[in-house]
């Protein structure tokens, strides 16, 4: 349990919840391990609606196109994934494939047992999802910065290398 608390108490989804707090959500978590390669969220997953949160080791991130898989990033501990589809969104809006790089630890915590604070605990899940919001804000704000670096780079170099 010691990792799941660590794990949460610097994570952004925590970052407005008293101790209390962190230790009535930490009990939703379990702790998922993963060797190099192993797959650790797929598009075709049946159980898509898990809010992961990267514990130890690192994760590749991989979309597909043209029938071959790019790196897209890769996720530290700390990083979240899964925020779409836990937060509501449809499977159908799975994209990427993550793959643990190395020796991963993973928490992972099902949306049905996060709505399950709904009655009993609201202002925690407000703040989690607030802190799931500003982490979603702090992606779009770096691949927005990345779209127009490489915007700026094609128009000034004229799409040559």
């Amino acid at each position: 349990m010691s990792l799941v608390i660590d794990t949460l108490r610097t994570s952004p989804v925590t970052e407005e919840l008293s101790e209390a707090e962190v230790e009535i959500l930490a009990e939703l978590f379990k702790v998922q391990d993963y060797k190099a390669g192993d797959i650790i969220v797929q598009p075709k997953d049946a159980q898509p609606d898990n809010l992961y949160i990267l514990a130890s080791g690192d994760i590749e991130v991989k979309l597909e196109s043209g029938g071959e898989e790019s790196t897209v990033h890769v996720l530290k501990p700390g990083d979240l994934a899964g925020m779409i589809t836990f937060a509501g969104g449809a499977a159908s809006q799975i994209s990427a494939t993550l793959y643990a790089i190395g020796p991963t630890k993973v928490l992972s915590m099902p949306r049905l047992k996060f709505e399950s604070l709904l009655n009993s605990h609201p202002k925690l899940v407000y703040h989690v999802m607030r802190g799931i919001i500003r982490n979603m804000h702090g992606i779009v704000r770096r691949v927005n910065s990345e779209s127009a670096e490489l915007a700026n780079y094609i128009y000034k170099t004229g799409g040559r290398y």
